[in-house]
């Protein structure tokens, strides 16, 4: 049996949803590697800077909880991007153990890049379903995202 006939044999809620792991998986992986070979940004970078596009300036805390991460792992990222000019750092007037991080006009520029890298891959992949399926899809993701919620 090849690995997509093991894939696609049980259709049972268990093995559909570790089918549904598996993939996602590999599109994440999918994504990522495409996002660094072509901008040399990683996914979990470039989510640090959607946060800031998003929200704006934060302190490194707010961030991490922004990303639902556990603020050593931030601090990582944020030294990281900081090095390659991505964002600013800088002590919050305050409390001067808080920083504050800001998105740079460069992380921006790269910002753009990233999120265009990991867009072509998606539509690449996705692409390749056709109208019907991409809705079916499309319910099913909504129904799941209900269940979690509930």
């Amino acid at each position: 049996m090849s690995e997509h006939e093991a894939i696609t044999a049980d259709t049972g809620p268990e093995q559909v949803g570790l089918t549904f792991l598996t993939i996602a998986h590999g599109l994440r992986g999918a994504v990522d590697r495409h996002m660094q070979s072509t901008v040399g940004l990683s996914l979990s970078r470039t989510k640090v800077l959607q946060a800031l596009a998003t929200h704006g300036t934060l302190h490194q805390a707010q961030l991490a909880d922004t990303l639902g991460q556990a603020p050593r792992s931030v601090t990582q990222i944020v030294e990281g991007l900081e090095r390659l000019g991505l964002v600013s750092r800088t002590d919050d007037t305050d409390d001067r153990r808080r920083k504050t991080v800001s998105l740079t006009a460069a992380g921006s520029t790269t910002l753009t890049a990233a999120e265009e890298a990991g867009s072509h891959v998606l539509r690449q992949l996705f692409g390749s379903l056709d109208p019907q399926q991409l809705r079916s899809l499309q319910s099913s993701l909504a129904r799941l995202d209900t269940a979690l919620t509930d």
